[in-house]
């Protein structure tokens, strides 16, 4: 793992912070719940009529799901190794579809080099149109 996302850091700094498995913290997150309030909900000391954390990110979430905890949990860290997996896979897909006809056309030179005259010219010719070019 290289670096945490941002949007990520809070959750780390509240499953640390607040001793939360990486059920609850998944709990939480699609609750859409912020991690920087945990504070204000944590306070069963103070106000023993609250429950402790963890016991009511199961009572919400049980609440609005139907059940008591996510069918598959993924920590935080296999959310950020499948970003990283994502992101490297959308790379190579946008790197095949712009350099792959370029590395093509030096192993298989393409039989009727006027078909590229003219598309290049069909290209340029809408490009002048676009920008404004009258029509003949």
């Amino acid at each position: 793992m290289k670096r945490i996302p941002s949007k990520l850091q809070s959750w780390f700094e509240a499953r640390r912070r607040f001793e939360l498995s990486h059920a609850h913290v998944q709990m939480a997150r699609e609750l859409g719940m912020n991690p920087k309030k945990f504070g204000s909900l944590a306070n069963e000391n103070q106000e023993p009529w609250k429950a402790p954390l963890r016991e009511f990110i199961a009572q919400c979430y049980f609440k609005s799901f139907g059940r008591s905890e996510p069918e598959h949990v993924r920590s935080l860290e296999q959310l950020i190794e499948a970003d990283e997996v994502r992101r490297k896979r959308k790379f190579m897909e946008s790197l095949m579809r712009t350099r792959a006809p370029a590395l093509l056309e030096h192993v298989w030179p393409n039989p009727t080099p006027h078909a590229d005259a003219r598309e290049a010219s069909r290209l340029a010719h809408a490009s002048w149109a676009r920008a404004g070019g009258r029509e003949r």
